[in-house]
């Protein structure tokens, strides 16, 4: 015996989409109550339980986020999504905030898009209800719950009232700071989804480079912080500017460009609502400067950028070529020097584990270069020159010597020597 379709509430105050959009879900198998007027979904949700709840923004008399709120309240498990042709940086946040709303849809969407997202929104609201309802059986098992329960009460606004003084503090790690990098991530990946996905493998790879020693405890919170945040400023421009940037930036203007290079700026005031460290605000920011000194939106160079914002530029540009991991690791080595730190390259090759080296060989930095080393493959300047060759044993003159000509010219190579 089949199992009932997924019941999705379509609320679309257009008749032509309404029963555009009703046709494509039903054709994903979904079972649709396709609704003109707002006040009457209100009135639904009394009568009928609901899986999905899409809803347009722009409809007479009540909005989309006003009505997604009434949603949550109604049917706090079901996954609710706003589909619109365009929608404020106020609006997604409000719908983020207060509807905690599942997706935002744009108009025009694609047959691919919707139904994707409809199938991730029905297998989270199925896991909600899940939990509901387990959580349900539990508290009817024990009476004895309900004193428990209002002794957790007391803890949990002991520890909000806590967070809350933590969050004052820059250096606090509350709930409260947990949830508000949590709030800004959902609200960058409403937006578009793919800035979400791209912060999280730019996470994904921070952490593997904070875990390190060459971070300390406070650099690692910066990093990692900045890592789930970076992109913000984006969100206060205009979506289909953000599409195009990441799908064709040639075709931006020189205008279109110079609101795209703003968006550090920006992102560095959301960052300060998210984490009061300077350190968090400023890694936001200079994560488009470019070692060679070329970048945006300040134009630093070198060790002016700070050491945070060097790592988590290579992090980004590595998630952002859209190439295979082995071209993503070639493009960092040939831009070593230029757009990034050759350190930070480094850094990044060896905790990420993106190219396997034989046993015997292991990659280090160049402040690890020890005498007796020796070397696996040979060194040469970015000008071509060789060097040391291969099977050079290190002394601590010849590291002194790489050291100085990477002060003043730079040694973009691997560092590779015999284990």
């Amino acid at each position: 015996m089949s199992a009932d379709p997924v019941s999705v509430l379509l609320v679309e105050d257009d008749l032509d989409l309404l029963f555009l959009l009703s046709e494509e879900l039903k054709g994903g198998g979904y079972g649709v109550t396709g609704v003109s007027d707002p006040f009457d979904a209100v009135d639904l949700l009394l009568q009928k339980n609901f899986s999905v709840v899409l809803a347009d923004q722009n409809m007479p008399g009540l909005s989309g986020v006003d009505f997604l709120i009434k949603v949550r309240e109604a049917q706090p498990s079901c996954s609710r999504i706003l589909i619109s042709g365009f929608a404020s940086a106020a609006v997604l946040a409000k719908a983020v905030n207060d509807a905690e709303i599942f997706r935002f849809i744009p108009k025009p969407w694609s047959r691919g898009e919707l139904l994707s997202v409809m199938e991730l929104a029905a297998s989270r609201s199925a896991a909600s209800s899940e939990a509901a309802q387990r959580i349900g059986e539990a508290l009817q098992s024990n009476d004895r719950l309900s004193s428990l329960n209002a002794t957790l009460r007391d803890q949990l606004n002991a520890l909000l009232s806590k967070s809350g003084c933590d969050a004052a503090d820059p250096g606090g790690s509350s709930g409260l700071f947990q949830h508000s990098v949590g709030l800004c991530f959902r609200l960058i990946s409403t937006f578009y989804p793919l800035l979400g996905a791209q912060a999280q493998a730019v996470v994904e790879a921070c952490r593997a480079m904070s875990g390190t020693e060459y971070f300390t405890e406070s650099q690692r919170k910066v990093l990692m912080t900045s890592a789930w945040i970076y992109d913000a400023g984006l969100i206060a421009l205009d979506r289909p500017l953000v599409r195009l940037y990441f799908s064709d930036p040639k075709a931006c203007s020189g205008p279109e460009l110079e609101l795209i290079a703003n968006h550090p700026l920006i992102g560095q005031v959301v960052a300060a609502f998210v984490d009061r460290s300077h350190d968090v605000g400023l890694t936001v920011r200079s994560h488009h400067e470019r070692f060679d000194g070329t970048g945006y939106p300040d134009r630093l160079a070198a060790y002016s950028i700070p050491w945070t914002a060097r790592c988590l530029s290579v992090a980004v540009g590595f998630v952002q070529s859209g190439l295979s991991n082995e071209k993503a690791v070639e493009y960092l080595l040939s831009e070593s020097g230029r757009a990034f730190d050759p350190e930070a390259v480094r850094l990044f090759v060896r905790s990420v584990r993106l190219s396997e080296l034989p046993p015997n060989i292991r990659e280090v930095l160049m402040v690890e270069l020890r005498p007796g080393m020796k070397l696996a493959k040979g060194i040469q300047s970015t000008a071509g020159v060789l060097l040391m060759p291969e099977g050079h044993e290190l002394s601590e003159v010849s590291i002194a010597k790489l050291r100085g000509h990477a002060a003043q010219h730079l040694v973009t190579e691997r560092l590779l020597v015999y284990a």
